[in-house]
């Protein structure tokens, strides 16, 4: 269903990680994000985790105004450059999709009493130089939104979102929010990771393939263990590569 589709598509850069193609000088920069319009007393209502090739290096909770550093490569990075950029584009995106989340809620989940937005940001710079950003958006499990910033559009899977699609295409802020993530700050942070990529190598070893589990409890991004959908995933990497070239 719906949902199978929303978290094959979060497990593609694992699936990249695993692919013959891969190659040990490229760099796979994502940022998983889970935001709820209502959070649970005590818990936070935004989270987002970045990995460097699978490997987990940061945590921030929206609203905390810290970045923390996890594993590694969080630990290596924290006194670079690279760490002085990560908090006002994270805390942005937190912000812009809270409200985006708010407005959808009042217009289509009228009877909903929390909406869900699992959500992944890739910045692929391949061996060769040649780089690759996209976003990839999963609400209440059910609908599931790609936008290629490249060519500055929205793409739902499956069809039964196109109200949701809507109203993301028609949000200029939004739409101006994540093409200058992706086609501006992705730029500089795979770019100034390069510079760091070979010692870590050799600290970290070779990418890790497991998935982290839950950031924010009532958006949880459940891991997939059965070989259908890891099938299935590799089937949705070849769809979404057709419709982006």
């Amino acid at each position: 269903g719906a949902a199978v589709w929303g978290q094959s598509l979060l497990l593609l850069p694992h699936i990249l990680l695993l692919s013959p193609g891969w190659q040990r000088d490229a760099l796979l920069l994502s940022y998983n994000f889970s935001i709820t319009s209502q959070a649970r007393p005590g818990q936070p209502w935004c989270e987002i985790q970045g990995q460097v090739n699978g490997n987990e290096f940061l945590y921030y909770a929206c609203g905390s105004k810290r970045v923390i550093s996890v594993g590694p490569w969080g630990m290596k990075l924290k006194d670079t450059a690279f760490w002085d950029t990560q908090m006002e584009p994270l805390e942005d995106l937190g912000e812009e999709f809270r409200k985006k989340l708010l407005d959808i809620k009042a217009e289509i989940f009228t009877k909903s009493d929390s909406l869900t937005l699992q959500g992944r940001l890739m910045c692929e710079r391949g061996a060769h130089g040649h780089s690759r950003r996209s976003w990839r958006f999963v609400f209440n499990e059910q609908f599931t939104c790609l936008f290629d910033p490249e060519n500055r559009k929205w793409i739902q899977f499956p069809p039964g979102g196109q109200q949701v699609k809507d109203m993301l295409d028609g949000d200029r802020e939004l739409t101006e929010l994540l093409m200058k993530i992706a086609n501006g700050d992705c730029k500089g942070w795979l770019q100034k990771l390069r510079e760091h990529s070979n010692e870590m190598q050799e600290t970290v070893g070779a990418p890790a393939t497991s998935l982290h589990v839950p950031l924010v409890k009532d958006a949880a991004i459940r891991p997939i263990t059965s070989v259908l959908h890891v099938v299935l995933t590799h089937s949705i990497l070849l769809v979404v590569q057709g419709m982006v070239l």
